[in-house]
């Protein structure tokens, strides 16, 4: 059920990426899909803070591609962490990347970020999982060597003898998987903890996670370690968000993990029910190890911080949902939307204009979450997604740290984002 996993060594991890159109099995039929390294579900990418990734992506398709490490916090310049690079028809690129020694540990993913073509790379089946490890060292000794499992939720249409890439809808009836798996099964012992990495790298969609008779007790979000670990019934997963959890095996029997009806909003989707997988638990018992209830990992906290810039960013769209905006503007490579000051904190009131819910996403450096619809908002820990509501605004803080250069904000509905609302963010000295 785990994807193949590509693991740094003395501080370096050196990958090659073909990204080729191929055929697939996916649920048991033959299909054309977008692949990397001739598979649906690709490695997983595994480093360690202060590592050095050395990349060499071959393009094989008929259009440019690129490469986007979703929430990593590396240079946006040159030859790392560039969303402005063009990957062209032949050509292979050489990416190097250089990652701080205080990159936090957690479950990140990488996917293509070209404009106007992200999402169809996306849902053809272009995204797959990067983790940086260290989020043991915060766990009590008797949990730091668990089982741990990659659930990447990722979905695809069928058109035909191929996963549908153009004319995406994202409200189309879909085949959601777990690792490129319809209803794999996942084994637990009853009373095991296990630390599962829940990735939403899709293109459009969002999954509301749940399974039956269990909680969720959460211990990092979107690549952050929370503060203090906090537990949940179900979890919702905007495009490109994750949790990292543990889960305790309940008595003898199967499980459903399942995603819930979920709507964002009048103008949004509707995402019925789905099993996504099922949880067997046999074996020999174990007794339920206590888990940490009190502070996990380090506290971030920019509420006290001063204020450098306070801002607004608004998201719209036209009246027939086909453009889409960031502050009245459609995307534009060339023209610099915000400048913002390295080593300083700005708050930002994301306010949606819209009948529908976007996923606010900015790259380089998480943010926090203060409050949503006006109401304090407390998510222990920093994030790089957050869901604004339809109609709604939250408002975050963030810190511009180590990098300078341009990056991008969008919203990671990747069908909007290719319809204009991305905007590009310049951090200067």
């Amino acid at each position: 059920m785990e994807p193949a996993q590509m693991v740094s060594h003395n501080g370096l991890l050196r990958v090659q990426l073909v990204v080729e159109r191929r055929q697939v099995d996916l649920g048991g039929r033959k299909v054309w899909a977008l692949t990397y390294n001739g598979s649906y579900m690709p490695p997983t990418l595994r480093i360690r803070p202060g590592d050095k990734l050395d990349l060499a992506m071959k393009n094989t398709l008929n259009e440019d591609t690129n490469l986007h490490l979703h929430g990593l916090h590396v240079s946006p310049s040159g030859n790392a962490d560039n969303i402005f690079i063009h990957i062209h028809p032949g050509e292979t690129f050489h990416y190097s990347y250089q990652f701080p020694k205080t990159l936090r540990a957690g479950t990140y993913w990488y996917h293509p970020h070209p404009h106007l073509t992200s999402a169809p790379q996306v849902a053809g089946g272009m995204s797959g999982i990067l983790i940086v490890d260290g989020l043991q060292q915060y766990l009590p000794a008797n949990l730091r060597n668990i089982t741990e499992h990659v659930i990447a939720l990722k979905d695809f249409q069928v058109q035909g003898d191929e996963v549908r890439t153009k004319d995406l809808h994202i409200g189309s009836p879909t085949n959601r998987t777990v690792n490129g798996q319809l209803n794999p099964t996942i084994r637990i012992r009853p009373g095991e903890t296990q630390l599962w990495r829940l990735a939403n790298v899709s293109a459009n969609i969002y999954y509301k996670v749940h399974l039956q008779g269990q909680r969720f007790h959460v211990i990092a979000h979107d690549g952050t370690p929370v503060d203090r670990i906090w537990a949940g019934d179900s979890l919702l997963l905007a495009a490109g968000a994750r949790f990292d959890v543990l889960v305790q095996g309940g008595p003898a029997g199967r499980t459903q993990l399942q995603t819930l009806p979920y709507t964002t909003g009048p103008g949004g989707n509707s995402f019925p029910q789905a099993t996504l997988a099922t949880l067997v638990s046999e074996g020999g018992s174990a007794s339920p190890a206590p888990l940490p209830t009190s502070s996990f990992a380090p506290d971030v906290d920019l509420s006290h911080a001063p204020i450098a810039v306070r801002r607004s960013v608004v998201f719209s769209e036209n009246k027939d949902s086909t453009k889409y905006y960031i502050n009245g503007k459609q995307f534009d490579p060339n023209r610099v939307d915000i400048r913002a000051k390295l080593n300083t904190v700005e708050e930002w009131t994301v306010r949606n204009v819209s009948d529908e819910e976007h996923s606010f996403h900015v790259h380089t450096n998480h943010f926090q979450l203060m409050s949503i619809n006006g109401r304090p908002h407390h998510g222990h820990g920093l994030q790089d997604v957050a869901s604004v509501p339809a109609n709604g605004q939250f408002v975050i803080r963030m810190k511009f740290k180590n990098y300078t250069g341009k990056t991008v904000l969008h919203c990671h509905i990747l069908n909007h984002e290719d319809a204009g609302m991305m905007a590009v963010l310049e951090i200067v000295k």
